[in-house]
């Protein structure tokens, strides 16, 4: 059987499918195994022989895999970058006939993840010296273990992050690294609390103000945390070369709505950021929709495959999903378990036995 995706929910998967005594073959994009594990994930956060061990103990197992290979067609994302940064050494990777993988294998596990990211549709969107932060993250790790030197770096340059979580908090760790001369993360929601609000009560997740490594280290460099918060990003300014040269924001206030946002604009409250390198980090919108175009699959409201467990199956019946890809964006400890559940479900399918009933 077949797994498109070498991230942890396609290598969770591979590994049950292999003990359960299933031939798996993995198939990634990349030059490398390990998906967000290997690339999206800085190496400072996560030391990537932890990752390439695991990989051996797998390969060594019996598990196959194959680099380079994209299942399915190209596809270029706004402003230029490509998803997964399809490298191989260089070296463009070929491209799997999604429907052909139907054809070799008794089953497939898509675990591709949700690698469209949310872009800013502002003008001068298309200056030079804006780029998605996953492609950064991807292009500095990959040059750190090429030791070879990063298409896209920091290194005397004024950045701007604009949206904060655990990837916008590793743009940060990795322009410091780089040696940025400053660096602003810019937040349009308000500030935490220090302490949980009264209608944030245990046992629900504690809304409060959180600082990961990267803004204490940006504290302790520039004196400042590097968060701004209440910020909406309105227009970037370039130079005479079409590079990006500022960026034009306003406050907005949440305590009132206006007929189009749950915020307001402050009056006044303009202004101009100077910085040359702009990193986008909010979020992603779920998987590229080529697979389910090849493949004819169905798509839930935000773009996702639609796979309910505890099958995890699409409605092409031999075909599964399972982690970002099925259940957007979210944490590498549930892309692990559902890569774990997904494998039970293949293995009850290639068995012949009947399917549990899928949720609703």
């Amino acid at each position: 059987m077949a797994i498109v995706g070498s991230g942890p929910a396609g290598l969770a998967a591979a590994d049950e499918l292999n003990q359960a005594g299933h031939q798996v073959t993995v198939y990634e994009r990349a030059d490398r195994i390990g998906g967000l594990l290997m690339y999206g994930i800085p190496n400072m956060k996560l030391d990537k022989t932890v990752v390439e061990r695991r990989v051996d103990l797998l390969r060594h197992a019996g598990v196959s895999f194959i680099t380079g290979t994209s299942v399915g067609e190209s596809v270029t994302l706004p402003g230029g970058d490509v998803p997964g940064l399809m490298v191989e050494h260089s070296k463009k990777p070929r491209h799997l006939p999604a429907r052909e993988l139907l054809e070799h294998y008794d089953a497939v596990v898509l675990a591709v993840g949700a690698t469209v990211p949310r872009d800013l549709p502002i003008p001068g969107r298309e200056y030079q010296g804006i780029h998605f932060a996953m492609d950064y993250l991807t292009r500095s790790t990959q040059a750190f273990l090429d030791h070879t030197d990063t298409a896209i770096s920091a290194a005397g340059r004024q950045v701007v992050v604009i949206g904060g979580g655990d990837t916008g908090a590793d743009c940060i760790g990795t322009a410091l690294r780089q040696g940025c001369e400053s660096i602003v993360n810019f937040e349009l929601l308000a500030q935490p609390p220090a302490e949980r609000a009264e209608d944030n009560p245990w046992p629900q997740w504690p809304l409060i103000l959180r600082s990961d490594y990267a803004h204490t280290e940006a504290q302790h460099r520039f004196g400042d945390d590097p968060r701004t918060y209440n910020l909406l990003s309105k227009a970037f300014t370039c130079d005479d070369h079409g590079r990006v040269s500022g960026i034009r924001t306003v406050t907005v206030d949440w305590d009132k709505p206006s007929d189009n946002a749950p915020f307001s604009e402050v009056v006044g409250s303009e202004r101009t950021w100077p910085c040359d390198l702009v990193f986008l980090s909010m979020g992603f919108t779920g998987p590229e929709v080529t697979l389910a175009e090849e493949l004819d699959l169905e798509r839930d409201a935000r773009s996702n495959f639609l796979a309910l467990p505890p099958r995890y199956q699409c409605q092409e019946s031999s075909v599964f999903a399972a982690g970002d890809c099925r259940r957007g964006q979210s944490l590498v400890v549930w892309a692990i378990q559902e890569g774990r559940a997904v494998a039970r479900s293949v293995g009850v399918y290639l068995a012949g036995l009947p399917q549990p009933k899928a949720a609703a």
